[in-house]
C-alpha cells in the first residue's frame, strides 16, 4: 500500500473485489481531523450474484489516516448517509450448491466448466441471467428462497414492495435504477426481479452495514465479524483459517447495526498502521437482527470526520449512537433525575455517581450468547472492571441489543466518566451527548 499526499477532505469511489486486508491498495490518506466522503455500490446481493467476487460485499479501498498506528483507535463521526438508489431487491436466499465449494459467499465456481471466480455476462433478466463468460452456464451461487423488490419515494422516507410486472420493468434498467457506480464490478440484484409480498409499505432509515478498519490479515469483507467469520474455519479456499483463535485478527467492520447511521460516532480499533478505514454495504432500512440475513442494499454516499485516539487498545468497535436510539435506561440523566438522585443519596448517606455517559461495546461470535460474552470481555478490558461489575452496570443502566443474528450485539451501559477519561474517550461521549 503506497502512501499518498495527506488530504483534509478525501473522496473515495474505488472498491475492492470483496476483500479487506493489508494487501489492498490505499485509496488515499486523510488528515487526522479530516473528512472522508465515500460513494459506494450495494453490498450483499450484488456481489453475491457476481461470481468473480471473493466476498459478499463491495467496500471501498482502505483509507489511510494520518498518525494512526497499531494500538490506537480512530473515531468516525458520521454526519450523512444518503441513498442514491431508487429501488432494490432482497429477501431470504437459496444456495445453488454446485456453484461453490465450501462457502457460497467466497469460493465461487462455474457449475458447468468449473472455472473458479469466473467472469460473467448478463443475458436478459431473472435468476438465470448471470452467465459464465467461458461456457454460458448460469454461474451465480444464489437465488431467492423468498424475494421482493422495493421502490423508494423521492424523499427517501418510505418504500413499497412491487408485483412481478413492476419488478420486471425495473430489472430492464437495473444499473441506472440502482445507481451502480462507474467503478463497481457487481451485477445489480434488481436483475432477479422478485415480486413477492407486493404492496407492503415500510419506513426507511439508512445506515452503514460494513464500516471500520482494516484487519492485519486478508479476509472476505463480509466475514470480518465473529459470526460470518466462522465459515472461514477449516475452509479449503484461499482465505480459510485453522481455528477460532485466528478470528482474533478481525476488526468487526461487518456489524449490520441500524444505529450506525448519521449522527453516530463509531470508535474503531487500529490493527494496521494507517488504520485503513473502509465503507460499504449501505442499507435503506433494517429491523434489529436482520432476520432474513439480508435487507435493502443500496448505493449511496457517506460523509464522516476522522479523529485518532492515541493508545486506546480496543479489540473491537465501540458505538456512540444518536441519543434517540439509546435504550430508555441508558440515556443521559436529565436535570430533574440528577436532583432526585442527589436527594436520595443524601437520604441514605451515599455519594452519588451521576457523572456517567452512554457507550455501546460491540461483540461478535458464532451465536448471540458467544457475541454477548465477547462484548463482556471487551468491556471489562476497556473499563478495567470485573465481569461481574460490567454485568451489573449493564443490568441496572443498560442491556444488550441484537445487531445481527446469529452473532453481533451491542452491550449498553452508562459508564463512569472518570473511567472514560482515563481511557481518553470522555470527550467523545461528552460531545456526543452534550454532557
Amino acid at each position: 500500500m503506497a502512501q499518498r499526499e495527506i488530504e483534509e477532505e478525501l473522496f473515495v469511489d474505488q472498491y475492492t473485489l470483496g476483500l479487506v486486508g493489508p494487501d489492498q491498495e490505499w485509496a488515499g490518506t486523510v488528515a487526522d481531523g479530516g473528512t472522508i466522503e465515500t460513494y459506494t455500490p450495494p453490498g450483499c446481493w450484488g456481489p453475491m450474484i457476481t461470481p468473480e467476487f471473493r466476498g459478499g460485499h463491495e467496500v471501498t479501498r482502505p483509507i489511510r489516516v494520518e498518525g494512526a498506528s497499531v494500538g490506537d483507535a480512530v473515531a468516525l463521526h458520521i454526519h450523512d448517509v444518503e441513498v442514491t438508489s431508487m429501488a432494490t431487491s432482497t429477501g431470504s436466499m437459496a444456495e445453488r450448491e454446485d456453484a461453490f465449494g465450501d462457502d457460497p459467499f467466497v469460493d465461487h465456481r462455474c457449475p458447468e466448466c468449473g472455472t473458479k471466480w469466473p467472469e460473467t455476462i448478463v443475458e436478459g433478466t431473472g435468476e438465470e441471467s448471470i452467465k459464465c463468460a467461458e461456457c454460458g452456464a448460469n454461474a451465480s451461487s444464489f437465488g431467492f428462497e423468498y424475494g421482493y423488490t422495493v421502490a423508494f419515494d423521492d424523499d427517501g422516507t418510505v418504500g413499497i414492495t412491487l408485483d412481478e410486472d413492476a419488478a420486471h420493468d425495473l430489472a430492464e434498467n437495473a444499473d441506472e435504477v440502482m445507481d451502480i457506480p462507474e467503478n463497481s464490478r457487481q451485477h445489480p440484484i434488481l436483475l432477479y426481479e422478485p415480486g413477492e409480498m407486493p404492496g407492503t409499505l415500510g419506513r426507511l432509515r439508512p445506515f452503514i452495514g460494513n464500516v471500520g478498519t482494516t484487519p492485519p490479515v486478508t479476509m472476505p469483507d463480509s466475514h470480518n465479524a465473529g459470526d460470518f467469520g466462522q465459515f472461514l474455519i477449516g475452509a479449503d479456499h484461499d482465505y480459510g483459517i485453522e481455528s477460532e483463535a485466528d478470528l482474533e485478527d478481525r476488526t468487526d467492520g461487518h456489524m449490520d447495526i441500524p444505529q450506525v447511521r448519521a449522527g453516530a460516532t463509531l470508535i474503531c480499533p487500529v490493527k494496521v498502521d494507517g488504520a485503513g478505514i473502509y465503507v460499504g454495504d449501505l442499507h435503506a432500512n433494517q429491523g434489529d437482527g436482520e432476520l432474513s440475513l439480508h435487507t435493502t442494499d443500496v448505493s449511496g454516499t457517506v460523509r464522516m470526520d476522522v479523529e485518532v485516539i492515541d493508545g486506546l487498545e480496543l479489540d473491537g468497535p465501540v458505538l456512540l449512537p444518536p441519543e434517540e436510539d439509546l435504550p430508555f435506561i441508558s440515556k443521559p440523566y436529565s436535570d430533574a433525575e440528577r436532583e432526585a438522585g442527589h436527594d436520595l443519596a443524601d437520604q441514605h448517606g451515599v455519594d452519588l455517581e451521576d457523572d456517567m455517559g452512554p457507550i455501546q461495546v460491540i461483540g461478535s461470535g458464532a451465536t448471540v450468547n458467544d457475541a454477548t460474552q465477547n462484548a463482556f470481555d471487551r468491556a471489562t478490558k476497556l473499563l478495567d472492571m470485573s465481569e461481574g461489575e460490567v454485568r451489573s452496570r449493564c443490568t441496572f443502566t443498560g442491556g444488550v441489543q441484537i445487531g445481527r443474528l446469529p452473532g453481533v450485539v451491542q452491550l449498553d451501559l452508562l459508564a463512569p466518566m472518570a473511567v472514560l477519561e482515563e481511557r481518553g474517550i470522555d470527550h467523545l461521549v461528552r460531545e456526543q451527548y452534550d454532557l
